[in-house]
């Protein structure tokens, strides 16, 4: 290593000396002492079966870090799993622990002057963090993408945490039982890893690998196969080259690399979430980027290339063994941005050269795609001016017209539902969840999902500013922007307004007279933060729309 590396203290000085004697306690050489040293970020935590396999991961990494002539320091953060950190406050902890992380991640690597970062990304709220605290520090960062767990069988059916998300529904409406749903836990979750589908962990462990910012060929990967456990050991000896070489994430997150993400996301029909969180990454690195007009430029060139559950019949492992993400690149090559850079420091275009595809494969091709696109739109009308997110899919109405029921939280259009009061034909409309009136993008997510476990996920539209899973289907629009706390048109809704849904015309449009929505408008009080203490509080007073992906900014 010949280059000056910034955590090499100038001798004599105060954090020099102070910082010698803890690393000399550490056992740490004097040869030590000059190697590159490189954070290795870990969200282990013994809550969630998401990261109960990361340590063992990360030893995997220190060993590339030092097999390669570096020195690893691993450091802990916050580890927010949705099953199990959703439970709380509705959810409202879940999308400001991102946010939390990545604060998290800024104090440990800026505090301690470190030269790069590997980050161990699992859950939803994991990959999105890494990247954004990558954009926002700007050392030779890179992820490694901890994977999809292996789920069991019941009655000789494949059962995963999407069938227990769901089972709940079916409860309310008497199609299953207490005892039924203990035996699909049982079965349901079989080794570490995130949830086995298309849902938001997968989708961004994609997404960072199209964006240029894991090892090519890193996702999707079984968490308890041995090539995830390759790739960190890769990741560990990469990252040591990219301090060399100074290869920067601003120098791979460009402009044409979120397009090539968008497209990838698109081809798989991506969790919604998608976008806010790669607009965060965007805010983060001062990329020029809209992510909500690219889905409006690609959609319409970009087909569904694999259907991947709840997308369809395919599941996770298909993917993998297609060639993951490095084929769904291979089959968008002639529309992607080939000059784009990963952290393998290889452009995509050189990356793709390499691929080969067997002609018997869940990923579709352009002119033979698993359905035409787009897999996701974004409507605007009087009920969204600024934009909501809808994935679209098989059984979907081209035009859904409906009188609306409004709520206020999750848990009384839960009990709504358990009384049967929801009936076809409604829309439902969960309002006052966004990222400022939550706070934190509260969860309406599990009320989709107990919709489609009581079989009506096609028979009613559910409208929302609040928190959606990538797991979630039907007829379900999400990210309703401005949110109702920031003055958006839903949050003036009543119960017996009529709302249309015009997929084809890409609209969603509140059917009450435009004099009258200003008049509801004019009439709501000035809103007023909810939070008087601890994270959310902060949160509230700091976070900004998710047209600008969420993240956090000073007051001015």
């Amino acid at each position: 290593m010949t280059k000056k590396l910034r955590s090499n203290f100038d001798p004599g000085t105060t954090r020099w000396a102070i910082r010698r004697a803890q690393w000399r306690a550490l056992g740490l050489s004097d040869a030590d002492m000059l190697k590159p040293k490189i954070a290795v970020v870990n969200s282990s935590s013994e809550l969630s079966i998401c990261f109960s396999h990361l340590d063992e991961v990360a030893a995997l990494v220190k060993d590339g870090i030092r097999e390669a002539g570096g020195i690893p320091f691993e450091v802990r953060t916050s580890a927010p799993s949705d099953f199990i950190t959703g439970a709380g406050r509705g959810g409202r902890y879940l999308m400001p622990t991102r946010d939390l992380l990545v604060n998290d991640i800024e104090v440990a690597v800026e505090g301690a002057v470190l030269d790069g970062m590997v980050c161990l990304s699992s859950c939803d709220k994991t990959a999105p963090a890494h990247m954004m605290a990558a954009a926002r520090l700007n050392l030779p960062s890179l992820l490694v993408i901890g994977g999809y767990q292996a789920c069991g069988r019941l009655h000789d059916e494949p059962v995963d945490i999407e069938d227990v998300f769901e089972s709940v529904g079916e409860l309310a409406t008497g199609g299953t039982s207490i005892r039924h749903i203990e035996e699909l836990c049982e079965v349901a979750v079989k080794s570490p890893g995130v949830c086995a589908g298309m849902g938001t962990a997968n989708t961004m462990h994609i997404m960072a690998e199209a964006v240029g910012m894991t090892l090519p060929g890193s996702a999707p990967v079984a968490a308890y196969g041995t090539r995830m456990r390759e790739m960190a050991f890769a990741a560990g000896r990469r990252i040591v080259g990219m301090v060399a070489e100074d290869l920067r994430p601003r120098d791979i997150l460009t402009p044409g690399a979120f397009a090539n993400a968008i497209a990838v996301g698109l081809a798989v029909s991506g969790s919604i979430n998608m976008l806010r969180h790669l607009q965060a990454v965007a805010e983060e690195g001062g990329v020029p980027v809209d992510v909500y007009r690219l889905i409006d430029q690609l959609g319409a060139v970009v087909p569904l290339l694999c259907a991947i559950k709840p997308n369809g019949p395919g599941r996770i492992e298909d993917l993998e063994r297609a060639g993951g993400t490095l084929s769904v690149m291979k089959r968008l090559e002639p529309i992607l941005q080939g000059d784009a850079i990963t952290v393998s420091g290889r452009s995509v275009r050189d990356v793709l050269a390499d691929v080969r595809i067997e002609a018997d494969t869940v990923v579709g091709t352009m002119d033979r795609p698993a359905a035409p696109g787009p897999s996701v739109v974004i409507l605007r009308g009087t009920l969204a001016p600024e934009g909501a997110i809808m994935k679209l899919g098989s059984g979907k109405k081209d035009v859904f017209q409906g009188p609306c029921r409004v709520f206020e939280s999750q848990e009384d259009a839960l009990a709504a539902l358990g009384r049967g009061e929801i009936t076809g034909g409604q829309v439902i409309v969960l309002r006052g969840l966004g990222a400022r009136g939550g706070p934190g993008v509260a969860s309406a997510s599990w009320f989709v999902a107990a919709v489609n476990g009581a079989h009506l996920g096609e028979d009613i539209a559910v409208i929302t500013d609040g928190q959606l899973s990538g797991l979630n289907r039907g007829m379900t629009v999400g990210q309703v922007m401005p949110e109702a706390a920031d003055g958006g048109p839903i949050g003036v809704v009543s119960d017996g307004d009529e709302v249309i849904i015009d997929i084809q015309a890409r609209r969603i449009d509140l059917l009450v007279d435009a004099v009258e929505v200003e008049r509801r408008l004019s009439a709501l009080p000035s809103f007023r933060s909810t939070e008087k203490a601890g994270w959310l509080a902060l949160y509230q007073d700091l976070v900004q729309p998710l047209t600008k992906g969420g993240v956090l900014r000073p007051k001015s």
